[in-house]
């Protein structure tokens, strides 16, 4: 069967790495993660000692700086390999302060795009279907609650291992919710072509079964 592109957006904890993840699984596609590229681009500019809203430093840097992503989800910038290490609460935050600067976006959305052209991906993140892949044959705009997110959060951390405190990762998320939508380039939105899935009361199998469903309803379209 031909392969298309899906793109999957929605707000911080959502998530939309997870199902994505369960998806590219069972399709056999590809995941690739673009928050976790911000997540690693505010990482190595920290590890400079960059201010995270120096945009003409950081943008200089990127263009020098090579950023690769594996199979398993470790994104190679620089000098560095990271994974683990992209997913504590100060990293989420400090992500969405360089993913307002429009320079840093630009040179992010210019890899994501050559890496999907060949069809075949799964990318999540907060501007997928509205502008780097604009033309993805299936968009779905995940979201679930601000409680619920949080909820899942705080479990995923401490099962990794990683401190966490419900009403402090409830208050980022709200904080996040609004950086997010209120940035002035690319800001979070549901593309109109996109098809709303509210997770909230909703399970990872259940969730995967819902986007399955329109998946396989498009490709038959397609035929």
């Amino acid at each position: 069967m031909k392969k298309i592109n899906i793109a999957i957006d929605g707000p911080s904890a959502a998530g939309k790495s997870s199902v994505a993840e369960r998806l590219a699984a069972e399709l056999n596609y590809t995941h690739l993660d673009t928050g976790s590229m911000y997540r690693a681009v505010a990482y190595y500019v920290q590890s400079k000692k960059i201010a995270l809203d120096d945009e003409e430093k950081i943008v200089d840097l990127l263009r020098k700086t090579r950023i690769a992503v594996e199979p398993d989800g470790t994104i190679e910038i620089g000098d560095l390999r990271l994974k683990e290490e992209l997913y504590g609460n100060e990293i989420s935050l400090a992500a969405s302060d360089v993913s307002k600067l429009k320079g840093v976006r630009a040179r992010l959305v210019e890899i994501q795009q050559e890496i999907a052209e060949e069809k075949g991906y799964i990318l999540d993140g907060r501007d997928i279907g509205t502008v780097v892949l604009p033309h993805a044959e299936v968009k779905i705009y995940l979201t679930a609650s601000a409680e619920a997110r949080a909820q899942r959060r705080t479990k995923q951390n401490l099962e990794k291992g990683i401190e966490a405190d419900y009403e402090q990762i409830l208050s980022e998320i709200i904080a996040r919710d609004y950086q997010d939508t209120h940035r002035e380039h690319s800001p979070l939105m549901q593309a109109e072509d996109a098809i709303l899935v509210d997770s909230s009361d909703l399970d990872l199998e259940e969730v995967i079964e819902k986007i399955v469903s329109i998946i396989e309803e498009r490709l038959e379209k397609n035929d």
